[in-house]
This record gives C-alpha cells, sequence and structure tokens, in this order.
C-alpha cells in the first residue's frame, strides 16, 4: 500500500500568509485545508482547491474549533451537537471551494486541539465522525489506537492512521503537548529519521522505547520554518527506499 503525504495547508488569514502553500502542493499527495475557524478564509480556501486540483493533490477538510485567536490549539467546552453542527459547516464551506475548482473534499481531519481531544475522549470523537458521516459518509484521519480510530470503524466509516514526521511522542503513543520542550523537532535530521521510521510502521518515543505506529499517512507541518525543504527532503528519501506513495483517497 502507497504512503500518503499530507500537509496542513491554507492557514493564512485575509493579508496574512503562513507557509508555502503552492510549494508545498508540489511534494505532498494529500492537502489538509483549513475551514475558517482556526485558520483560512474563502479567497485562500478557493486558491488552495484550485492549486489541488490542478496538481491531482487530495483535498481534505481541516476542520478545528471556532478559534482564530489561539490557531484552534485551545480546547473549547461545546456541546457535541454544537460541535458536530460547526465542523458540518466547515465540511461544507471547503467542499463548496472545492467544487468550484472541480474537485471534491475525500476526507476529514481535526485540527490542533480538536485533533488531541477527539484522540482520547469518545464524545468528542463521536462529533467528529458524525459530522464526517453527515458530509457524505467521508474517511477520518487521525492517530492510531484512539478515540477517533473506534469511533470511526464503529459507524462503518473508513478511518486512516497518520503519523507525524516533526513532533514528538510520548511513551503511550500520543503527541507531546506543543507547550512542552522539544515537542517539535526542528533538526531537519531528526524529522527526516522519524519519517522513515514511521513509514516501516514504528517510532521511537521520548523515553527511548520503540512504539509500534502503523500509519498510512505522513503529516508535514506547513507552518514550521523549512517545511518545504523537509517535505521535499523526506519525499526523496521514502522514494529512494523504494515506497511507493500517492494518497489514501484518490481526487
Amino acid at each position: 500500500m502507497a504512503i500518503d503525504l499530507n500537509a496542513d495547508l491554507g492557514e493564512g488569514f485575509g493579508i496574512w500568509r503562513l507557509g508555502d502553500d503552492e510549494a508545498l502542493m508540489s511534494v505532498v499527495t494529500s492537502a489538509n485545508v483549513a475551514c475558517g475557524f482556526h485558520a483560512g478564509d474563502p479567497l485562500t480556501m478557493t486558491r488552495v482547491c484550485e492549486q489541488a486540483a490542478s496538481r491531482g493533490v487530495s483535498i481534505g477538510a481541516q476542520v478545528g474549533y471556532r478559534d482564530l485567536v489561539g490557531f484552534g490549539r485551545r480546547r473549547i467546552e461545546i456541546g457535541t451537537d454544537e460541535l458536530c453542527a460547526d465542523l458540518l459547516y466547515q465540511v461544507g464551506a471547503l467542499q463548496a471551494c472545492a467544487r468550484a475548482s472541480g474537485a471534491d473534499v475525500v476526507y476529514v481531519k481535526p485540527h490542533g486541539a480538536l485533533y488531541n481531544t477527539a484522540a482520547d475522549e469518545p464524545d468528542v470523537a463521536h462529533a467528529v465522525v458524525r459530522a464526517a458521516a453527515l458530509a457524505g459518509d467521508l474517511p477520518v484521519l487521525g492517530l492510531p489506537g484512539s478515540a477517533l480510530a473506534a469511533a470511526t470503524e464503529a459507524a462503518g466509516l473508513r478511518f486512516v492512521a497518520e503519523g507525524f514526521v516533526d513532533r514528538a511522542y510520548t511513551p503511550h503513543g500520543r503527541l507531546v503537548p506543543r507547550t512542552e520542550p522539544g515537542a517539535v523537532h526542528h533538526d531537519a535530521a531528526v524529522a527526516l529519521e522519524q519519517a522513515r521510521e514511521l513509514a516501516t510502521g514504528r517510532v521511537t518515543a521520548t523515553d527511548g522505547a520503540l512504539l509500534a505506529m502503523p500509519v498510512h499517512s505522513l503529516c508535514l507541518h506547513g507552518d514550521t520554518p523549512g517545511a518545504v525543504e523537509l517535505a521535499s527532503s523526506v519525499r526523496a528519501a521514502l522514494e529512494g527506499d523504494g515506497i511507493e506513495l500517492g494518497p489514501f483517497v484518490r481526487p
């Protein structure tokens, strides 16, 4: 099975740009597009969808809490019905932009605090999955062995396990919180080695333990310094190792 390379794109807002969407689009096979609640705006969403459509990159809805100020990295206490409606709204907005570009939204990925909360809290996970189901039984991208994985599979939807090239892992297989030192790998060599490791279904945790981490998609954060160079290096290294690359859902 091919390994997918995904990146969080379209995370600017208005005149502010975050990352180089166009350059990353030439490297990745799937684009997690911000839908306006944690970042992004209608014009940015449309432009990113147009770029993805022109390059054959799959489009996913990167949905999050309504938190522009905190970039979606702050947990918000919200009822599950309201959360589901918020997520469905985001997917629908991006779907309109994608279809105007001749493409479709083909999966859903939670962002930031929602991603981490859905990994451990079944109620939040079910809200994410219900939104994905209502939006057209879309596949869900997330951490393997998580509450989100269990909820997705219980609903009869496809769950796609994801690994992070530039994030550190706890001994329990969760991402080290960004508030802690060493949560993000800024050393390109370390991130590149982790990408190769994840492609073989393993990852080294912060305590040195080698964890089983079977994944079908690798995430390359677009907002980290040197993201384009790292993404290009990761792609070249995996292809050099004889690993086939391709989206987990064809556009």
